[in-house]
């Protein structure tokens, strides 16, 4: 008979966690997305958040979302997912599984795709009837990549620095 607690978090709520987390790392002011990607046996191999590439300093590309497209921040940032896929350094990404705050944008599911990422667990899809996103999920289901929503828990997780 086993001793050993039963209340620990799943791999869905320990990984989405990581992402959520990853995402605080924004400075975006009103957006904040992160993504963590996890190897089959569990491994987290890398993190990402939506910023600036290295080398544009976030104190003068635009975080604004409406405007001149040269003036706003779409042309300039870097979403999580891609972050993520561009950050690992560790070789093939092939069967790996991706954890994000959001459900990935067309652009994103490119990358997501040719990477190998095979599955996506997504927390928000408040963007489902965009075109962006339906393009995403059209592309995802032709490639055979396989995603699901994250079935939150009532667990409360307080982390105290």
């Amino acid at each position: 008979m086993s001793d050993k607690r039963q209340d620990y978090i799943s791999w869905d709520e320990y990984f989405m966690g990581v992402a959520i987390l990853s995402g605080m790392r924004s400075k975006d002011p009103n957006t904040q997305v992160g993504a963590c990607i996890v190897s089959e046996d569990n491994k987290i191999l890398s993190m990402g958040y939506n910023g600036f590439p290295m080398g544009c300093s976030d104190d003068e590309f635009p975080w604004t979302r409406e405007g001149d497209p040269l003036e706003n921040k779409y042309f300039y940032t870097t979403h999580s997912e891609l972050n993520a896929i561009l950050n690992y350094r560790g070789g093939s990404l092939e069967g790996a599984k991706l954890y994000v705050s959001l459900f990935p944008c067309n652009e994103c599911a490119k990358a997501i795709i040719q990477s190998g990422i095979k599955t996506i667990v997504y927390e928000s899809d408040k963007y489902a009837m965009t075109p962006s996103t339906v393009a995403s999920k059209r592309m995802l289901d032709a490639a055979g990549v396989k995603y699901y929503q994250y079935r939150h828990t009532d667990r409360e997780v307080k982390i105290v620095l």
